[in-house]
């Protein structure tokens, strides 16, 4: 009985339910949209260092994985690496940021189509002048672009000679020596990628090398891609934890208002359930339960727009951002709008319980 007074009463205020449905909605996905982010944007990360075809990363003293550095490794190293027992290929790129999330990197193209397997092309070709710029597909849907077309970068013009598969190493790559030029980084690199004989010896080889470059940062890849999480990258987490928090005031907000509205707009109806004998705690468990329908309602609206959020991503900005779905949310997520909705409902539902039954039966 209580449960058909609950759907009866919300079905009875239909615009203001479903504003309220839409804002926990609204909340939910800004919620999932930021973790699927944080948690595709990494995802992505670690899915193209993979593409490099390596088994050992190496950079310089006092780097982090997490965060961009500048060139500042000798490339003479290359050498020393080559030279290195089980070591059968190396590879030094040079990263550089062009704003917001975005990097160019600088490859030797014959380096990298030994330790990778090569580009797979969608259009165009190699680099061809000091001048050309490889892109992968994302980047070139994202920005317009296709081969031939002028691509402005580090205050000066690129040609597209290449589009490409994405999923290795950057969305946007140019010629070494010409970045080490820009970078004012000449005989510099980043980073260095080593392909070994058999991945068998990684662990063996990291450790020989860690004895004679101490200073170094030394990880496999399997290892590399392991770090790249939220926990791993610094500030995410109380970022998210921010958002979180400010999702759990919108909800008590949104709640607290509608709640409260529909308490006084009733106060006739509950002063006649409590002429009939309908004690405090049946009145709370009306609001509750209400407040949970809408909180739940929200929560898979929530997640429906999760889905959508996502669609605009991948086709707007699909060069920039990365969502991913990622249902173990889901419950976290609802359980939070639940949460902060009951937070919100408290008031209002103490109110209604405490109301007198002869002033709510006056009142007009």
């Amino acid at each position: 009985m209580i449960n058909k007074l609950v759907v009866a009463n919300l079905k009875h205020r239909p615009v203001r339910t479903l504003l309220s449905v839409l804002a926990i909605g609204v909340e939910v996905t800004m919620m999932l949209t930021l973790v699927g982010l944080s948690e595709g944007m990494l995802e992505d990360s670690a899915r193209r260092a993979r593409g490099v075809g390596a088994d050992i990363i190496v950079r310089a003293p006092g780097t982090s994985l997490m965060s961009l550095s500048s060139a500042s490794m000798p490339q003479k190293l290359m050498d020393f690496f080559a030279g290195q027992p089980h070591v059968a290929l190396a590879a030094g790129t040079v990263v550089h940021p062009i704003g917001g999330v975005n990097t160019v990197t600088g490859i030797d193209l014959d380096e990298f189509n030994r330790i990778s397997g090569g580009f797979k092309y969608i259009s165009g070709g190699p680099f061809r002048r000091p001048d050309d710029i490889i892109v992968d597909d994302f980047y070139a849907v994202q920005n317009k672009l296709s081969v031939g077309s002028t691509v402005n970068l580090m205050n000066r013009n690129w040609r597209v000679c290449g589009i490409v598969e994405p999923g290795k190493l950057a969305r946007i790559v140019i010629p070494r020596a010409t970045l080490q030029d820009l970078a004012g980084a000449t005989g510099k690199l980043s980073q260095i990628f080593l392909k070994l004989d058999t991945p068998a010896h990684t662990n063996q080889v990291i450790a020989a090398l860690k004895e004679k470059l101490p200073d170094y940062q030394m990880y496999s890849i399997e290892e590399l891609t392991s770090l790249y999480s939220v926990s791993n990258v610094p500030g995410l987490s109380a970022f998210i934890g921010v958002i979180i928090g400010l999702s759990i005031v919108v909800g008590f907000l949104v709640v607290f208002l509608s709640m409260y509205t529909a308490v006084l707009e009733r106060t006739r109806e509950v002063g006649i359930l409590k002429a009939l004998g309908a004690s405090p705690g049946y009145v709370l468990g009306i609001v509750f339960r209400e407040t949970v329908l809408l909180a739940l309602a929200g929560s898979l609206l929530g997640i429906v727009l999760t889905y959508g959020s996502r669609w605009l991503i991948m086709t707007l900005v699909p060069a920039s951002l990365t969502q991913k779905i990622v249902p173990a949310w889901w419950p976290i997520a609802g359980a939070i709008a639940v949460f902060g909705a009951l937070i919100g409902a408290m008031y209002p539902a103490w109110k209604a319980a405490r109301q007198d039954a002869i002033e709510a039966l006056s009142y007009e």
